[in-house]
């Protein structure tokens, strides 16, 4: 075993896991602990990980703690809160410690795997199950969860507190018990000779609570979405939870579909009827609504699928994060079909990109894709309350009795006037044909190639402003990511300034549309260039290699998931290379 763990331990940040199987409880309290540390004062953020089980099976909620937000996991954990091992070989490799990591286990729940612990500092018994037992109608999750917050420091107060408000609705023996578990544990806590201490923030500033999936939901609702249509899909699934009641209170509608085909058709059909709408899928699903999505192409009806990217082909691992529907976003439609792709890269990211690519959809009559992931989805963050964003423009409509109404006119902005269903006088053809510009099926070469270049330079044409990618820092060497690996990227780059590497970032918000200007600008002075991502086929990597000029030497470190990309991988990667 490695050396003592320190007795206090000030730290910039605390990672800490809860594992355990199904069903014990591990996800309740993870929640719980993150917003007592909310409550606190702290930033945070909870990633969930299991198996592809219904039911049962291993979990673990994977938290991380600090005095500003953070959008990514650490490089290992700091603390392990073992409930029961039933499992957690599958886990292990998602749950990396270092030389101080502290093991908390229950010695009657099962050894602990020695290949996996030998690396960490101490690992302390803490009979749990046994624990719980002694506090009648309590369960071992909220031992683990008063151990975790008596290591935080966090008060007493601000942990009995959410423990009071999750369990409202349920009888006062169960929160009494609860309340008595968590002190046992804080007590137990206190027994273990560690602490860790992290700084509070100094100003308390509004803060929210939120998930990707939920700060999606949230920004499409800013953005003006009315309609959504979807059949539920791991790990979108959530966005339709929170949306439905959200929407009735804003005058919307969501319908669940019979499949991904009928979801994607009502969300087309409730906008060619005027309703800015909306549907939320994963990769299978996407994959079976592109044809569709190319009759939105066709007929330039506004429409916007969030895509929370899982693990694949096929059904791969649906609990798990990987960018890999880069490729079938950008390329994937039949015909030369221009749409827009977009990527958050955080949490908070969710809700303004996602409220963007409505005003995009709407205002360029074209789909938007908007790829984000299980990371990003499914995880809960503290993080700083977002201000309102507009944005100026709106769906070009035609008026009732508009003279010679050409549906498709050749506009020098690729943008023509939409009518709405049942104005007078304004009735067309809306399919999935070539038309000439009053919307007349035709075949003529003339008219296919003229509706090409509409459809293509609305979107060229159009002014996307500053937020097509966060570019920070400067330096020779020009890292380029996406959606979640952005935190990472982000941290490993701040390390590798700190040891004389200086480096630049570019987290590319706009996928398609290509931009060759602003990209050039963005790279404009760097040497080397390397591209990050989660997905094992380099699929960003091969698709800017595409569409634009690269500078010099470019590298790729793609890795497919479920392993996150840690922030010392980027670091090591550019200081070496800044070093070479």
């Amino acid at each position: 075993m490695a050396q003592a763990l320190e007795a206090s331990k000030p730290a910039h940040s605390l990672s800490l896991a809860i594992a355990g199987s199904g069903g014990a409880g591990v996800m309740t309290a993870g929640n719980m602990l993150l917003e007592a540390a909310a409550r606190a004062g702290l930033y945070g953020l909870m990633a969930r990980i299991s198996g592809p089980q219904i039911r049962g099976g291993e979990a673990a909620a994977l938290l991380r703690f600090a005095s500003q937000p953070v959008d990514s996991l650490d490089d290992h954990f700091d603390v392990l809160i073992a409930l029961d091992w039933q499992g957690f070989h599958r886990l292990a490799s998602e749950i990396p410690l270092g030389p101080h990591s502290l093991i908390i286990v229950d010695p009657v729940q099962g050894t602990p795997p020695e290949a996996y612990i030998k690396g960490a500092a101490r690992c302390v018994e803490l009979a749990m199950k046994n624990m719980s037992k002694s506090v009648p109608g309590s369960w071992p999750n909220m031992i683990a969860l008063g151990i975790a917050a008596g290591l935080l420091g966090l008060p007493a107060a601000a942990v009995n507190a959410v423990v009071e408000e999750s369990l409202k609705d349920t009888s006062n023996g169960s929160v009494a018990a609860s309340l008595a578990a968590v002190a046992a544990g804080r007590a137990a806590a206190s027994d273990i000779g560690a602490s860790f201490t992290l700084a509070r923030p100094a100003q308390s500033v509004p803060r929210w609570l939120i998930t990707g999936n939920e700060a999606a939901g949230f920004g499409a609702i800013r953005g003006g979405v009315r309609f959504v249509a979807a059949y539920p899909i791991t790990p979108a699934t959530e966005i339709l939870e929170w949306m439905a009641p959200a929407l009735a209170q804003v005058g919307g509608v969501l319908v669940q579909a019979e499949d991904e085909l009928a979801s994607i058709n009502m969300a087309i059909g409730a906008s060619y009827g005027g309703v800015p709408a909306l549907t939320a899928t994963a990769g299978p699903g996407l994959s079976l609504m592109t044809e569709a999505l190319g009759l939105a192409v066709a007929a330039e009806i506004p429409v916007v699928v969030v895509d929370v990217m899982r693990g694949g082909p096929s059904t791969g691992i649906p609990a798990k994060s990987e960018q890999s529907d880069v490729a079938i976003a950008v390329n994937g439609l039949h015909g030369d079909a221009p749409r827009i792709v977009l990527a958050p890269n955080s949490i908070a990211d969710c809700v303004v990109t996602t409220q963007w690519a409505v005003h995009l959809a709407e205002s360029l009559q074209v789909p938007v894709l908007v790829l984000s992931d299980q990371f990003m989805g499914q995880s809960r963050a503290v993080i700083d309350a977002l201000p309102a964003v507009t944005f100026a423009g709106g769906r070009l409509t035609a008026p009732a009795g508009t003279e010679n109404y050409r549906r498709y006119a050749d506009s020098a902005s690729g943008v023509s006037p939409m009518a709405i269903p049942g104005s007078a006088g304004l009735a067309y053809t809306a399919d999935g044909l070539e038309h000439d510009e009053f919307g007349v099926p035709s075949s003529e070469a003339a008219d296919h190639h003229a509706q090409l270049a509409k459809r293509s330079r609305k979107l060229a044409q159009a002014s996307y402003g500053p937020l097509w990618a966060d570019v920070e820092g400067d330096g020779e060497i020009a890292v380029i990511t996406l959606g979640s690996s952005t935190g990472p990227v982000r941290e490993g780059l701040a390390a590798a300034r700190g040891r004389g590497v200086p480096a630049r970032m570019i987290s590319i918000r706009l996928l398609a549309p290509a931009r060759p200007a602003e990209f050039a600008s963005a790279l404009d002075g760097a040497r080397r260039v390397l591209v990050v991502e989660q997905n094992g086929g380099a699929q960003l990597y091969r698709y800017l290699r595409s569409q634009y000029d690269m500078p010099g030497d470019v590298k790729s470190l793609a890795r497919p998931g479920p392993l996150a990309i840690r922030p010392s991988e980027v670091c090591r990667a550019i200081t070496q290379w800044g070093h070479a």
